[in-house]
């Protein structure tokens, strides 16, 4: 990992808080995810992840706080102008279009990198830049051979490779992943942790995991969210030996 002493944060959010009705679901968060690193999330069902993943990504504005991307600050932009920006995202339920072929969801996502309506997106099929970058993304996580599969027939681990592609093919500065090992066996889990393991060196990735094998692997940083609030942030041995973090969340799994 980049030193983080002689770099810029990639991404970083200032105080975000968002509250509904009576609960506050993100509690003055700020966070930073550093160039080439992993900076995993982790916490409890309900620890509000879903909610702050939301907040970095566009999906829903916080009541106070600023996310930044790149040193700019991104706040008020939606979902799809932060991924033109460069922020990368995979989803904890698929957003694929599994009736549309593997080719067809990565040229998609390459169209909304580059800005066009979306409306034109099937003439977008024979636009050779598109595709080219289409099939680079596939090529990286291994699917090239799959291009022409319907989405719907792949395995739940191909689904989650097709939706790193899909991120791919925004040439990202930073990815926010939301739980990429869910419902994957362990021989996926692994092959997922070999790559991403690699993939940070492109791209620093927000890592939101409860597979806690991955994230102790993968980890340069962990931050843990619990009731809405960072609870404490450091290395994997540093949150391991925490006593809040044990009695909070991790018991046993220390």
């Amino acid at each position: 990992m980049t030193d983080p002493m002689m770099t810029d944060p990639v991404l970083e959010t200032r105080g975000i808080s968002k509250t509904f009705g009576a609960l506050q679901a993100s509690k003055d968060i700020s966070l930073t995810l550093m160039p080439g690193e992993i900076h995993a999330l982790i916490g409890p069902n309900g620890a509000g992840k879903s909610t702050l993943i939301k907040q970095i990504a566009g999906g829903l504005r916080p009541d106070a706080g600023q996310v930044f991307l790149q040193g700019r600050e991104v706040t008020g932009l939606d979902t799809p102008a932060r991924a033109r920006l460069g922020l990368g995202r995979t989803f904890q339920i698929s957003a694929l279009a599994m009736e549309d072929t593997v080719l067809q969801n990565a040229v998609l996502g390459a169209l909304g990198a580059s800005g066009r309506p979306f409306r034109f997106w099937r003439a977008a099929l024979g636009d050779k830049d598109l595709r080219a970058r289409a099939q680079d993304a596939l090529e990286r996580v291994g699917l090239q051979e799959h291009a022409a599969t319907r989405t719907a027939e792949l395995s739940h681990g191909q689904r989650r490779q097709l939706e790193v592609a899909v991120a791919l093919t925004l040439r990202p500065k930073a990815f926010v992943m939301d739980e990429p090992m869910a419902g994957l066996g362990t021989g996926g889990s692994l092959r997922l942790t070999g790559f991403l393991d690699g993939l940070r060196a492109e791209a620093p990735i927000l890592l939101v995991e409860h597979d806690m094998d991955a994230v102790f692997a993968l980890a340069d940083r962990i931050s843990v969210l619990v009731y809405g609030e960072v609870i404490a942030t450091g290395t994997v041995e540093e949150i391991r030996a925490n006593p809040d973090v044990r009695s909070a969340y991790l018991g046993d799994e220390a």
